[in-house]
């Protein structure tokens, strides 16, 4: 079967024909050229209005890198015309396996994309003998098109949370679709401040701001202000995850503090390598941790005390009724703030300040948790160690929407992966 014959099964451009197909030095190794011709009496394409007009003039051949077959790189050769277009002018003429000064066609950007998707963009250029800026502008091509072409319809639960980028505390804002069977990436952006959450809601826009059911966030006060604002029919959720998270950051506190205190009076530090005791679940436990932990039950520490005000806490989530469960929380605070235990009380406090957020989880019906947010956000976190080469936070939003946006592709007349 001849070359031009598979082309023409997949590749077939309307108003183009297939000429010759060679083999000839391209940047320095053997390559298969293949020229391509448009049609006679065919008028070229204006680019801005999708108009036919008289050719102008024909520029020089061009070659434009198609997806290689076996060892051999693919090249189309063609001699862009321009098109003289009564409203635009003077215009190169509109190709339909290319765009601009591009020199890859469309289809091998696409093909580039699958792959980075998979591998890293290193792995796929050193695989494809190309270069990693020809990958990173193959996924940016394929991500414009994606945003220009996703579906926003239907999204009525989303999470907002943050993540740590490079290094000097700068953050990526993060806000996930977080739909029953669809669960993507929607945006993000440098910082995590108001005017950050403020561009979301702009981008979203207010009709499907107003669709919004539930919002599911930390406590971060710049979020919960501007989710109130934008978001005014949605449940903002403060959800299990990230409460029972600050437990074990005072839990941990309480722990270093009192070790500190038996090295001053150099006493034995009972709770020497006891921290993961403290902090996991008691069905997580090791047979060995959980003798540990019984023995260490019995001792009159702060950090046991802190510990058992944690466990008595997770009845709360145990509620049918949000009438209940906010009886409970302040019979807890209570209890919690007539104890020594400062970190302990600052959690109590802010339980306190936060309550009708915190009893929104049981309007959820404790179905939307953060859980999959941490989710998606470990799959950033390793989408960018797979970087490799991410300098800049424009870089690292193309890489995360490619991988975690669930982005529609552009159409193409074969699948390669």
């Amino acid at each position: 079967m001849l070359i031009k014959t598979v082309l023409n099964k997949f590749e077939r451009f309307k108003s183009f024909i297939y000429g010759d197909c060679r083999l000839a030095k391209v940047g320095g190794s053997e390559a298969l050229v293949i020229d391509i011709k448009a049609r006679r009496n065919s008028k070229p394409e204006c680019p801005e209005c999708g108009k036919r007009g008289k050719t102008y003039d024909t520029q020089p051949a061009r070659l434009f890198e198609y997806v290689p077959i076996w060892a051999f790189k693919v090249f189309f050769r063609y001699a862009p015309r321009r098109v003289l277009c009564p409203i635009h002018g003077v215009k190169v003429e509109s190709l339909p396996w290319g765009y601009g000064k591009e020199q890859m066609t469309i289809s091998y950007q696409v093909y580039l994309a699958r792959w980075a998707r998979r591998l890293s963009w290193k792995e796929v250029a050193e695989i494809f003998k190309t270069s990693w800026d020809s990958i990173f502008r193959a996924v940016q091509y394929a991500v414009d098109y994606g945003l220009a072409n996703r579906n926003l319809d239907g999204v009525t639960e989303i999470g907002v949370d943050e993540i740590a980028v490079f290094k000097g505390h700068q953050y990526l804002t993060m806000v996930y679709q977080l739909n029953a069977g669809v669960r993507r990436l929607l945006w993000c952006g440098p910082q995590r401040r108001i005017r950050t959450l403020l561009r979301f809601f702009r981008e979203f826009g207010k009709e499907r701001s107003a669709k919004l059911k539930y919002v599911c966030s930390d406590m971060w006060a710049p979020y919960l202000k501007v989710i109130a604002k934008r978001a005014p029919n949605a449940v903002n959720i403060l959800d299990r995850f990230h409460i029972m998270r600050k437990f074990n950051e005072a839990i941990d506190e309480v722990r270093r503090t009192e070790a500190k205190e038996f090295k001053a009076v150099k006493q034995e530090n009972v709770l020497e390598k006891g921290r993961w005791l403290l902090l996991k679940r008691p069905e997580n436990l090791s047979e060995k941790q959980t003798s540990r932990l019984g023995d260490l039950l019995k001792l009159n520490l702060s950090s046991i005390k802190a510990y058992l005000l944690r466990e008595d806490f997770q009845q709360f989530w145990d509620y049918q009724r949000s009438d209940f469960a906010g009886k409970f929380l302040d019979d807890w605070v209570i209890r919690t703030m007539q104890t020594d235990l400062e970190p302990m009380k600052k959690v109590a406090r802010m339980l306190r300040n936060h309550k009708p957020m915190i009893l929104n989880w049981f309007k959820a019906k404790g179905r939307l948790s953060s859980g999959a947010v941490e989710g998606l956000n470990l799959k950033a976190k390793l989408t960018i160690r797979k970087a490799y080469g991410f300098r800049t936070i424009k870089c690292l939003q193309v890489a995360l929407y490619h991988t975690l946006g669930d982005l529609p592709e552009p159409l193409c007349h074969h699948r390669f992966c």
